[in-house]
């Protein structure tokens, strides 16, 4: 694993160009205690500074409300702005609730392409 990367159980974190990218892993159900992981190895990566994220969330299936509000408070610390990529129109449904529902502290948005999230990402940096 290299200096700039971080992989758990639930996700895999790299740091690229400026921005922090977060995979997840095949997950069929988030629970409180992977989303305290999670956002504890995110922050162990960054050392203390701010990045814009590019979020994959096509591997997560589900998550259960706990973490699903841990995520959209202490998930947004140290982060500037994120973009979720999802895989499916069912998905990209389920997402747009979470946002409006959990309204996440930071500017987040759902995106089909990693090529939009980079390009809305961008906007954010400088």
């Amino acid at each position: 694993m290299k200096e700039n990367e971080i992989e758990n159980d639930y996700a895999r974190f790299y740091i690229k160009d400026g921005i922090l990218f977060f995979v997840y892993k095949e997950i069929d159900n988030l629970d409180l205690d992977a989303a305290k992981k999670i956002v504890a190895d995110r922050l162990a990566l960054q050392d203390e500074v701010s990045f814009p994220v590019l979020c994959d969330i096509r591997g997560l299936k589900g998550a259960d409300k706990t973490a699903r509000d841990y995520l959209a408070r202490e998930g947004s610390a140290l982060t500037e702005c994120v973009g979720l990529l999802v895989d499916s129109p069912a998905l990209k449904l389920m997402t747009n609730f979470y946002l409006m529902v959990n309204k996440p502290q930071v500017p987040t948005k759902v995106f089909r392409t990693k090529e939009e999230a980079i390009g809305y990402i961008k906007d954010f940096m400088n």
